[in-house]
């Protein structure tokens, strides 16, 4: 190691580095063991102006072995601009930094802003292995951001058997542009439309992902039909808001980390208004895989997972980015 300059990964290296299928595997079998030896404070959120943010996202092993299957320290850094649309750029934008926990070399630099859309688009993939129906046939995407395909091109990936994919954006013609660029890309047996009524494509949906910044409930849970999946991955403070209360108490309730019960709107709310209390989310991603809670129990119920992200998830990213370029010849 010593003398070795640190390297750059760009987006679209990341790209290859971390296919879908790849990432939800290494997510499922390395979270269960890397959530204890991996020390994690909850994110530094600084807000830059009156709609933007600085995030910092810090992980570390807590292992200063070479021996250890995870030696290493990362930080994400993190703008978030949401007014960003308006100009035609993407609202967060992101750096990956990671270190050795042994020498504390700076090993790489990365695009943190591909690696973010693939690991959060993989862990609501994960998510929904365990929690929708095994036979979901129809999926609609609210919102036509950056993460949108990402997370439609996840969802695919542990449900194959989902065959029309419906996407809907307060822009109509994002929403286009993103069913058009889908449906160019040749993914067999899939039917890509644009939804211009929001009510009725949840109303017909098994799958429903959303990823917006909104602020009002755009998913009310009236509207979901027994068995549905409500995937919400939006919202990371306690302002924002995807779906309304009546989602959140239909649905057995589930989060990617404990950040989720202090930081997603939707919970935050809900809590606070006594729609339910904190004990009764029903758990989290981790005890999903190593099977300490039951995913779905029947084909009626509805379930919901509130993602925020993590730091580990981000950690174990950027490692599997790390040894798949350094491992090449």
């Amino acid at each position: 190691m010593a003398g070795k300059s640190p390297i750059f990964i760009d987006g679209a290296t990341i790209q290859t580095l971390l296919p879908y299928k790849s990432l939800i595997t290494h997510f499922q079998t390395s979270l269960p063991f890397a959530t204890s030896s991996i020390q994690s404070p909850l994110r530094h959120s600084h807000p830059t102006s009156s709609s933007s943010t600085l995030l910092l996202m810090p992980s570390w092993s807590t292992s200063s072995s070479s021996s250890s299957s995870l030696p290493y320290i990362g930080v994400k850094l993190v703008t978030t601009h949401p007014d960003n649309n308006l100009i035609n750029l993407p609202g967060v934008h992101a750096t990956y930094v990671l270190f050795s926990s042994v020498t504390g070399q700076n090993l790489a630099s990365m695009d943190g802003t591909e690696l973010t859309l693939r690991r959060t688009a993989c862990v609501s993939a994960l998510a929904s292995s365990y929690l929708s129906n095994e036979n979901s046939k129809k999926m609609i995407m609210v919102g036509a951001g950056a993460l949108g395909p990402h997370l439609v091109r996840a969802h695919l990936t542990t449900r194959p058997g989902i065959r029309n994919v419906m996407i809907w954006n307060r822009n109509l013609g994002k929403a286009k542009n993103l069913v058009e660029k889908m449906g160019s890309e040749g993914m067999e047996g899939v039917r890509f439309e644009m939804c211009e009524d929001l009510e009725m494509g949840v109303r017909g949906a098994d799958v429903v992902t959303c990823a917006t910044n909104s602020e009002k409930a755009l998913v009310l849970g009236k509207w979901l039909k027994d068995g549905a999946h409500l995937d919400l991955v939006g919202s990371y403070k306690p302002s924002m808001r995807e779906c309304d209360d009546e989602a959140i108490r239909r649905g057995r309730v589930f989060v990617d980390n404990e950040a989720a019960k202090v930081e997603a709107g939707e919970l935050v709310g809900a809590f606070e208004r006594g729609v339910m209390k904190e004990d009764e989310v029903e758990g989290d991603l981790v005890e999903l895989i190593k099977g300490v809670k039951s995913g779905r129990k029947d084909e009626k119920e509805i379930t919901v997972f509130v993602s925020v992200g993590s730091a580990v998830v981000d950690l174990l990213s950027a490692q599997l980015a790390y040894e798949t370029i350094t491992a090449k010849p």
